[in-house]
């Protein structure tokens, strides 16, 4: 079977990390997080060959959701048959409040209804890609990240990042439950498993574990 390969767009005010993962030589994806500019998204993946196959949406904050409707949207046009949003079902509240989300407050008040709600531990299948639901609660309650077991990817959203976490002081955060959801749901995967955050470069949890001063102990 061909490899997974993955491909990284850093999009609006925050550059926030969309990714795109695809088998070597096929032309289906499926689109990690949809920051801005859905229909853009699309199009610049469709003049590189590509189709979208599913979006998975790691949490809710208004800078990885404002293109999310908008890409299914026109992926569905593009693919002739509808084209689902998956989001983690504790975040379900969280998508549809303009203020949780944050989008309110930043002037571009959004609201995302996910096709499919998934929980821990559920695998999502899309464009000949397996990955598994790793529920990650802390950055927000429903925030959860994506792992591409055959490949040793994780999709992390702003759970963590390269020797940070992400901030906690957004409706439905606690640095408490952050830090317990990184020690015993990522750490416990194997020490190369590359690390691919919603913002900034990727990393490895075995660097993390060494290097994390927010992690420590």
């Amino acid at each position: 079977m061909a490899e997974v390969k993955i491909g990284r767009m850093a999009l609006g005010m925050y550059q926030t990390n969309c990714y795109f993962l695809y088998r070597e030589g096929q032309r289906e994806v499926i689109v990690i997080d949809a920051p801005d500019r859905g229909a853009d998204i699309c199009g610049t993946l469709e003049k590189n060959g590509f189709h979208v196959a599913g979006i998975l949406l790691t949490h809710g904050h208004f800078d990885h959701i404002w293109g999310a409707e908008e890409l299914r949207d026109a992926a569905g046009r593009q693919a002739g048959e509808p084209v689902r949003i998956y989001a983690c079902e504790d975040e379900r509240e969280l998508l549809k409040d303009t203020r949780m989300n944050v989008s309110r407050q930043m002037g571009r008040p959004c609201q995302v209804e996910a096709d499919v709600y998934v929980k821990d531990g559920d695998e999502i299948t899309a464009a000949g890609i397996t990955c598994r639901v790793i529920a990650t609660p802390g950055h927000t309650a429903g925030g959860c990240c994506y792992y591409v077991e055959e490949a040793g990817y994780l999709l992390c959203g702003d759970t963590l990042f390269l020797e940070s976490v992400g901030r906690t002081d957004f409706p439905t955060g606690s640095m408490g439950t952050l830090v317990r959801s990184v020690r015993e749901k990522l750490f416990v995967l194997p020490d190369e498993t590359k690390v691919y955050p919603g913002h900034g470069d990727s990393t490895t949890i075995g660097h993390e574990k060494r290097y994390n001063p927010f992690l420590a102990g």
